[in-house]
């Protein structure tokens, strides 16, 4: 096993349309919902997400938030949430 991300930035993702992605307004939260039950989000992964759900470059992505927010600190936990959404099979791939 080796330690490479399987996202490069160049990866296009997109939402797994297994789930909806969408904001609930009893929960005050974006949530994934899916056929066994929901994810609520926090408002980190939900402003991730629904540029995602946008089907976007990982790299494109990164440079959106870390511009938004004027903080390259940020880039490798950006990279992190997508590798793990995507070991979820919440994301994947665009072929």
């Amino acid at each position: 096993m080796t330690n490479q991300p399987s996202l490069q930035p160049t990866d296009i993702v997109e939402l797994n349309p297994v789930y909806l992605f969408r904001w609930e307004e009893p929960q005050q939260a974006h949530i994934l919902l899916y056929p066994e039950g929901l994810i609520k989000l926090n408002a980190s992964a939900g402003e991730i997400l629904a540029r995602v759900a946008e089907t976007v470059a990982v790299g494109e992505l990164i440079d959106h938030f870390t511009k938004t927010y004027n903080s390259e600190d940020i880039a490798e936990d950006i990279l992190a949430f997508l590798e793990a959404s995507h070991e979820r099979g919440w994301i994947r791939k665009k072929h």
